[in-house]
């Protein structure tokens, strides 16, 4: 009994000074979980913001195998998509602690927006990546023939390379897709070096198991693999700021309908 009339007391309490504003502590306890709601919506608005860079910078090699603007479009977005979050939790902060209801609106309509942008770009990306798998098999080994080690084509043969060695696999679809390759028909070796279990010059010219990758289904199977494992890492991200703005828009209602009804 005394605990329940304690609690009544608690979340009724109102501190009133002369010329201030006075709130419910029901209030007071919305204002600080929305601002901390704001300083996890920044955070992960940071996390949005590296993914995206790590994505751009450290896997960027693999860009220059791929017909598609795809993967390098989804870095940039999330680049775009981790700065507006950051500058939206700004925004909640500053109408959260100065209770400025206009700037609550304008909040939880950027909250809204931000979340119906993430539904349709989920299902451009599923939709996407079906398309980008097939174009993937139809291209990379024509990319790899044609243009490794070719006049103009560095980027081209530095991805391959690093495909090869970072995947420990050999070709295309395995390692006999080389047999056609420009480079190789006008060279001794019978595959590249960097099919090597052992990268050394010359390497290449021995496709023996016990000298070459020969991986079930090549390159092609470890690029998909590849592919998907990072459209998984960009969905796990996505559903995370999804809960969260989920999380902020209630908060902000619930405080915006507060700041309605509490006396001044």
């Amino acid at each position: 009994m005394y605990l329940h009339i304690h609690c009544f007391v608690f979340f009724n309490f109102r501190m009133e000074a002369p010329g201030e504003k006075t709130h419910t502590c029901g209030t007071i306890c919305l204002k600080y979980l929305l601002f901390l709601f704001n300083i996890l919506f920044w955070l992960a608005g940071g996390a949005v913001l590296a993914v995206g860079v790590w994505t751009l910078v450290v896997k960027s090699d693999y860009i220059s195998l791929l017909n598609s603007s795809f993967y390098s479009a989804s870095a940039y977005i999330l680049i775009a998509a981790g700065v507006v979050v950051i500058v939206t939790g700004i925004i909640g902060c500053c109408a959260t602690l100065k209770e400025m209801k206009s700037l609550l609106i304008v909040y939880l309509s950027l909250l809204l927006c931000i979340f119906l942008l993430e539904l349709i770009a989920g299902v451009l990306a599923f939709i996407t990546y079906q398309e980008l798998d097939e174009e993937l098999r139809q291209n990379l080994k024509v990319t790899m023939q044609q243009k490794y080690q070719q006049p103009g084509e560095e980027s081209v043969t530095q991805a391959v390379d690093k495909l090869q060695q970072e995947f420990k696999c050999c070709g295309s679809h395995n390692y006999s897709d080389w047999t056609d390759s420009v480079w190789i028909q006008t060279n001794d070796q019978l595959v590249p070096d960097s099919c090597c279990k052992t990268p050394t010059d010359l390497c290449g010219l021995r496709d023996h198991p016990s000298n070459i990758y020969r991986v079930e289904g090549g390159c092609i199977v470890k690029l998909e693999e590849f592919l998907l494992s990072q459209l998984y890492i960009l969905g796990a991200v996505g559903i995370g700021i999804a809960f969260l703005q989920l999380v902020g828009m209630m908060f902000t209602c619930c405080l915006y309908r507060n700041l309605e009804e509490d006396p001044y």
